[in-house]
């Protein structure tokens, strides 16, 4: 983004006073911006930052809805590399909404944009972000073993499995389970939890 862009210096500021603990006056400057933004690009960044001080996950949604329909608007290299967010906002605020369906769309979007970004720590957020949105509701046995090995605080056993589960990386996950299950400090009820993520066959 341009920083000599009247628009983009006020979200810049607005995300100033976020980090220094005034919210108030970082959603004045974000509405501002909102409110003086000249074309799609301008209400597209906008929208984006105005999105983020919303109370309600159906205000949220209307917010990210607005920023994507700008994106779309703009539709050149200026906003290729929002999409994965603007996606990933949509599909959290129509997953908070209840709607999974929809959520799922927007998703499979993040992921399907992913390649606009540049490698490093937010590309990687945004994958991790966007494997968990996709993953299968309901029990999850390496999610529980993860969350056991917080609370010993075992940070070498957590090491090895994030990674590979947060990347859904299936192949490295199987190894790493493994690697875990044969160890002579797991306990038997992560012994099992391993037992039952590990493919069978």
């Amino acid at each position: 983004m341009d920083p000599e862009n009247p628009i983009v210096a006020l979200c810049t500021d607005g995300m100033r006073a976020e980090v220094a603990g005034r919210p108030e006056d970082a959603h004045a400057l974000f509405t501002k911006a909102w409110e003086t933004a000249r074309d799609d690009y301008e209400a597209c960044v906008a929208a984006h930052y105005l999105a983020r001080h919303q109370d309600t996950a159906e205000d949220r949604r209307f917010w990210n809805a607005e920023c994507l329909a700008r994106a779309d608007q703009v539709g050149d290299d200026r906003v290729a590399a929002f999409y994965p967010s603007l996606h990933l906002n949509l599909a959290r605020a129509h997953a908070d909404l209840g709607d999974t369906e929809r959520a799922r769309h927007h998703y499979e979007q993040a992921a399907a944009h992913l390649d606009t970004l540049p490698p490093g720590p937010y590309t990687d957020w945004a994958r991790y972000a966007i494997v968990d949105g996709l993953r299968a509701p309901g029990a999850d046995p390496v999610r529980e073993l993860a969350e056991r090995l917080c609370a010993r605080r075992d940070l070498r056993s957590l090491a090895l499995l994030l990674p590979a589960y947060a990347g859904a990386d299936r192949e490295r996950l199987t190894t790493v389970l493994h690697l875990l299950h044969a160890s002579p400090d797991l306990p038997e009820d992560e012994r099992v939890l391993i037992r039952t993520a590990l493919p069978t066959g």
